[in-house]
């Protein structure tokens, strides 16, 4: 089959590869359809990842259609499905509560193992979920959708409270499209005026621009002195996330959406002043793959508006280099594979 593979950083190549065989009891051979191009995307082909062995097929945001079922799976061959790439042990102590998106062991598809930008993929069972009506272009982007969504569902969603985004790019768009569905009262907050733009002109989004004014004192401003009472930090920047607590208003909450390497030092007494809830989130679960899918077919996810960018899977090597660094007017790009 073909494949790109990232063999080294900034070295990504279109190459054959053995196809997968035949699926083993609970698992599936899908052929893939459609893959999102994703941040981690980016930061593997840079060499910026700090956990991961080359060479590796990337591609974790995927749709695809059943071609061969294990024994006991109960999809059938020609089913259109959205994959959930985060394969989860089922035995440790997030698996028993239910938690799989942070299984202690858990290995993501083009992470920590070989992912999607390929032909063929073989899933358990238990992780593709039926599109139901879904294009396979829209399912493809599902996943990086119910990151945010998974994020809103960890938090507090009272009716109308004032709720700030920080970092406007898919994660954090994704996220505020979410937070609005729940109802909440939602800002953007970003340095890219460019991105501010298109969240406010595509998407209605109220914004607050960084790159003109101190966010504390954009804050300020915009609660009266009092802060937000949900905020959602998806920057993956330290600086950002420490300055977080700050807005936080008293009884408030700060969601940790984006992950950073760095330590968090944030002020105790002020952490307790507000007497402030810090909740971390990661991945998503199977209600959020469906919440999402759910809110794609309602409508209230404007898909064309988000997909910016498509290629192909012979043209990704040449795409997906360029798009690494010339990001204007780049959302969200998907790969056509199928």
């Amino acid at each position: 089959m073909k494949a790109v593979a990232c063999r080294s950083p900034g070295e990504l190549v279109l190459e054959d590869r053995p196809a997968p065989g035949t699926p083993p009891p609970g698992w599936a051979l899908v052929a893939v359809s459609h893959v999102g191009i994703c941040g981690t995307d980016y930061h593997i082909f840079e060499g910026k990842h700090p956990f991961l062995a080359y060479p590796r097929i990337m591609g974790h945001e995927v749709s695809g259609t059943v071609i061969e079922a294990g024994e006991g799976v109960e999809l059938a061959v020609g089913d259109p499905v959205i994959i959930n790439p985060y394969l989860a042990c089922g035995k440790c102590i997030a698996c028993r509560q239910g938690k799989p998106n942070c299984c202690v062991r858990i290995e993501v598809l083009g992470v920590h193992r070989d992912g999607a930008m390929c032909e063929r993929l073989l899933v358990p069972a238990q992780n593709l979920y039926p599109a139901n009506g879904l294009s396979l272009a829209d399912a493809a982007a599902v996943e990086f959708l119910a990151i945010g969504a998974h994020a809103v569902r960890r938090s507090p969603t009272d009716p109308g409270a004032r709720t700030l985004v920080i970092g406007a790019g898919p994660i954090g768009l994704g996220t505020a499209l979410f937070a609005r569905v729940a109802g909440l009262d939602v800002t953007l907050l970003d340095m890219s005026a460019e991105r501010l733009g298109f969240g406010a002109s595509e998407l209605g989004f109220a914004t607050l621009d960084g790159s003109r004014q101190s966010a504390t004192d954009l804050v300020r401003e915009a609660t009266s002195g009092e802060g937000f009472d949900v905020i959602f930090d998806a920057t993956g920047n330290t600086h950002s996330v420490q300055s977080a607590f700050a807005h936080v208003a008293h009884g408030g909450t700060l969601v940790l959406v984006s992950v950073v390497k760095d330590d968090i030092v944030f002020s105790d007494p002020e952490f307790h002043k507000r007497e402030m809830t810090l909740i971390g989130s990661r991945n998503a679960l199977r209600a959020d793959f469906d919440h999402v899918a759910a809110s794609i077919r309602d409508g209230a996810v404007p898909l064309e508006k988000l997909v910016t960018h498509r290629t192909t899977l012979g043209d990704t090597p040449r795409d997906l280099a360029r798009w690494a660094y010339e990001k204007s007017g780049l959302i969200k790009a998907v790969i056509q594979v199928g």
